[in-house]
């Protein structure tokens, strides 16, 4: 056996061949090996791995693709980039899933159906191993591709009832509820909801804000302020100005995220409105900065790197072939009640 094996003459490229033969084990071990499967041994792990960093080999995922059908690619499918709730998401999931030999290819959606079914329909050509997808809403089209593809797929944020649809999140209508019954203990009665973006897991925060005052007879459609644009800081203080205008009335602002809340936040210091005294203000996500807004801002925690946690986990048991006990995992949330409601310490 030659310990420094010669490359292939046609590319000059070091090989799985090579690397099988240096490691002395079998070429479909060796793949195996590489892939991080488990029922190749820790030892035999290690001789491959050291064989392949000796030759400095490379995986080609074309080859790869070609042989088995699959590649090792997942592919991660988020509404934004610039929203941190999924690059928290996206980091956890890779944490999780590079181990295991495969690497995530990333499909911005900007929250548009029609966008997401072209990522699709592209890098489903690339045979890749498995999907991961941000909550349910998608065109027909889509629905359709991920089910003929034969593709593992797990649906991140949400959870669902269907057996046949792998999910992992958490109930974000109930959150919504919570958040809002807060409010009402504290005394607030004219709650308003200022959202942006209105995709769907907005729209399903709304939908327990209206449970929650209906319930306690405070609901009243004219407090809800719905705007399509994008999220941004610079909107949140807009959307408190306009809704102090025509409402002067409302004595609590339920923002659907966290960026436009901050954005809240700093609009009502700017313009003398003193937070919770004259006006409550609350988020969603309990993003970063939060805690150290002025007053601390009441929010809603999302489990999102557990989500891409388990999210990950639970695509690698099903690419694995391995049993996957439940189909929809909630993880929860959590309410974080700061000075934002609660009033000013100190």
């Amino acid at each position: 056996m030659s310990a420094t094996p010669r490359k292939s003459r046609a590319s000059g490229r070091v090989t799985l061949d090579h690397v099988a033969e240096a490691a002395g084990v079998s070429r479909i071990t060796a793949s195996r090996a590489l892939r991080g499967e488990r029922r190749v041994g820790a030892e035999l792990v290690k001789r491959v791995a050291e064989a392949a960093a000796r030759l400095g080999y490379v995986p080609d995922p074309a080859a790869r693709a070609l042989a088995s059908a699959r590649s090792n690619t997942v592919v991660v499918l988020i509404p934004l980039l610039s929203n941190n709730l999924f690059v928290d998401l996206l980091e956890a999931v890779h944490r999780t899933l590079y181990p295991a030999g495969y690497n995530i290819l990333i499909g911005v959606t900007h929250y548009r159906p029609q966008e997401e079914e072209a990522l699709l329909t592209s890098y489903l050509t690339q045979r890749p191993a498995g999907l991961l997808v941000t909550g349910f809403d998608r065109t027909p089209q889509c629905r359709k591709l991920i089910e003929q593809s034969g593709v593992p797929c797990v649906h991140l944020m949400e959870t669902s009832q269907d057996p046949a649809q792998y999910c992992v999140g958490f109930s974000q209508t109930e959150a919504g509820q919570a958040l809002t019954d807060h409010l009402l203990q504290i005394g607030r009665r004219r709650i308003a909801f200022a959202a942006a973006q209105l995709d769907p897991r907005v729209m399903k925060r709304l939908q327990g804000y209206r449970q929650s005052l209906s319930a306690a007879g405070c609901y009243d459609p004219a407090l809800e302020l719905l705007n399509p644009k994008p999220s941004s800081l610079a909107l949140g203080g807009e959307l408190l100005e306009t809704l102090l205008q025509e409402h002067p009335e409302v004595d609590a602002i339920f923002f659907c995220n966290d960026d436009l809340a901050q954005g809240g936040l700093l609009a009502a210091m700017r313009l003398g409105i003193k937070v919770p005294q004259q006006i409550a203000i609350t988020g969603f996500n309990d993003l970063s900065g939060s805690a150290q807004m002025w007053p601390p801002l009441t929010t809603v925690r999302t489990p999102r790197v557990e989500i891409g946690t388990n999210a990950a986990s639970m695509l690698l048991n099903l690419m694995r072939g391995e049993p996957q006990r439940d189909h929809s995992i909630d993880l929860g949330w959590t309410l974080q009640l700061r000075q934002s409601t609660l009033g000013v310490l100190g």
